[in-house]
């Protein structure tokens, strides 16, 4: 039976968007009318939907092949374009594939090959020496954030990928910098230009707080109670020092979480996914965090080290203020620390004396089924609700992925959630749930 193509509309209804902004308007335009698109706009301003709507309007029903590939410079963002491209609910089969994923897992979901492939450079070049998909169909390739994958060294896969894709007719490359060099292994003549960069962070406020002492964790823990209970992300330069930084947190009951380079790629994941259903406010991060993550709205950011480059400063005060929302970048810096050239900020945060943000409520559950075991959000929902007792209030964020799920419940019913519903049935698969 025909596939029938979803409008437009209908996807946008879905995602609850009345419109699309400024700069999602003429890429979609850009998109449908050019060959070689460049879409320049800050972190968070909707690159991704920008993409995917006029990519998923050109997809054809009736072939049952790879038509579109989407390269990202991270396993984060690969699958947070995957995530946004599900929840459009085109009706059409896509999958992320990533490095410290198994191939085999790859193999069996290319079987029945998607219409849109996601994925790193690493791990779709090896795909395509492995020919593990048909590129006959091929035709479109979209190089998000291409600057920060040349920028961490994919410059030789990323070229090895065009060169296995010669019938590719649209290319689309994303950046939220301005002025980067283009890749010579790329044929991209005369490209349509969308440049958001200059007006993307109209409402970012930012300010400095200073430090009475070159130590600055207290001046931190202040900093934190004075901007209250609202989600925020604190950049440090390395990881030693989130580390630092952490058990004193720890010390002074902050309920935080960590996002480096370092750690394990799935608890980088349940990082961002505890932060984003509010099991934790505060994110401690590197400038791993800086872009191409999904998290929530952010209050504010603070820059517990300086960056060491404009760029980062850019892309880390990206994280706040996104999509036209206000938000604030607090530098945070000792009272005879010089500041960069790149930063240069006259307003001083006064801080107040106010008690720590409480404690979050809510405390995210893991479940063992997913997508593969046919169940769907509503199912979770239904389950919790109904079988588990809760209040609809006391069901939080449900995250749906492949073979697992994960739920922000009430912290003050996890313990009854757990014993009513671990190892009980939903649509024949009996779960496992605990607390992560």
């Amino acid at each position: 039976m025909r596939m029938k193509k979803r409008s437009q509309a209908d996807m946008l209804t879905k995602l609850g968007i009345e419109q699309l902004n400024e700069m999602q308007t003429q890429a979609v335009q850009a998109i449908q009318n050019h060959s070689n698109v460049m879409i320049l706009s800050p972190t968070g301003t909707g690159k991704t939907l920008a993409f995917l709507l006029p990519i998923i309007d050109k997809l054809k029903p009736d072939h049952a092949y790879v038509q579109a590939l989407i390269i990202a410079p991270s396993r984060e963002l690969a699958l947070q374009i995957e995530q946004v491209a599900r929840n459009l609910g085109s009706g059409y089969k896509l999958h992320a594939f990533y490095g410290g994923r198994s191939i085999t897992k790859d193999m069996d979901e290319l079987v029945q090959p998607p219409s849109i492939i996601i994925g790193t450079p690493g791990r779709i070049a090896d795909h395509l020496r492995r020919q593990s998909f048909d590129i006959d169909d091929l035709t479109t390739i979209v190089l998000d954030e291409f600057d920060k994958s040349l920028e961490v060294g994919f410059e030789d896969e990323m070229s090895e990928i065009i060169d296995h894709l010669p019938k590719v007719k649209n290319v689309i490359l994303t950046s939220a910098t301005k002025g980067v060099e283009l890749p010579s292994f790329l044929d991209f003549d005369s490209p349509q230009i969308i440049d958001f960069v200059k007006d993307g962070l109209d409402k970012l406020s930012l300010k400095r707080i200073v430090s009475p002492d070159k130590d600055k964790l207290g001046t931190l823990a202040k900093a934190i109670a004075h901007l209250g209970d609202q989600p925020g992300i604190v950049f440090c330069n390395f990881k030693d020092s989130i580390s630092r930084v952490s058990d004193y947190l720890d010390e002074q009951g902050v309920s935080h979480g960590h996002f480096y380079g370092g750690m394990e790629q799935r608890d980088r994941e349940r990082a961002l996914i505890k932060f984003r259903n509010g099991t934790y406010k505060l994110l401690l991060a590197t400038d791993l965090a800086a872009r191409g993550i999904d998290v929530p709205e952010i209050g504010y950011i603070i820059h517990y080290h300086l960056p060491l480059r404009a760029e980062e400063f850019t892309h880390r005060n990206g994280r706040t203020a996104r999509m036209h929302r206000e938000g604030t970048a607090y530098v945070l810096h000792w009272k005879n620390e010089k500041l960069p050239d790149f930063i240069d900020i006259e307003e001083v945060e006064e801080l107040e004396d106010k008690p720590l943000p409480p404690k979050s409520q809510w405390v995210t559950l893991f479940v063992s089924g997913g997508r593969k075991d046919k169940i769907s959000k509503g199912d979770i929902a239904g389950f919790f609700i109904k079988e588990g007792g809760l209040e609809k209030s006391e069901l939080g964020l449900i995250e749906l992925k492949q073979d697992c799920a994960f739920v922000g419940v009430a912290k003050s019913k996890v313990s009854s959630i757990i014993k009513k519903l671990d190892n009980q049935k939903l649509k024949k698969r009996k779960l496992r749930i605990h607390k992560i």
